[in-house]
């Protein structure tokens, strides 16, 4: 008799297209999910080749022109709650995925600048802290002069 065969881990696409699946059924009950939009930045930026010599994709190159950047985080939601004027999501699998130091480094300037700048293993822990997110107190708005 042999051992099951263990399911694989699914991809971090995979993880960030469930999310959204998961946004769009629940945007009736949280219209704000309706703002949540994805970033293409890493996909875009794969090299042909690694090393000190690698050569971006002419579409790349483009992109890069147009102001694409390393590290910037997979999603955004930008929805002012409490003290944060929005949401940002750097998505990673259940296991194995790590930050790179552009990653850490966006998440930081990010937070600095008044932002929710989270790293999520998974669509869950991204359901999650989406939810979190969104229960937190209102934003209070200064008075109209």
């Amino acid at each position: 008799m042999t051992a099951p065969r263990a399911m694989p881990l699914p991809t971090e696409h995979e993880e960030q297209a469930a999310l959204m699946e998961w946004a769009g059924i629940n945007a009736v009950r949280a219209p704000e999910l309706r703002l949540l939009f994805a970033i293409p930045n890493g996909a875009a930026l794969a090299s042909k080749s690694t090393g000190p010599g690698r050569r971006f994709s002419r579409q790349a190159m483009k992109l890069r022109a147009e102001g694409l950047k390393s590290g910037v985080p997979d999603l955004c939601l930008p929805v002012a709650r409490g003290k944060y004027h929005g949401l940002f999501i750097e998505m990673k699998r259940v296991k194995g995925g790590t930050l790179s130091p552009e990653q850490k480094e966006w998440l930081q300037r990010l937070a600095d600048q008044g932002y929710c700048a989270v790293r999520c293993n998974g669509w869950w822990e991204a359901r999650t802290a989406i939810l979190q997110y969104l229960a937190t107190e209102a934003r209070i708005e200064a008075p109209r002069a």
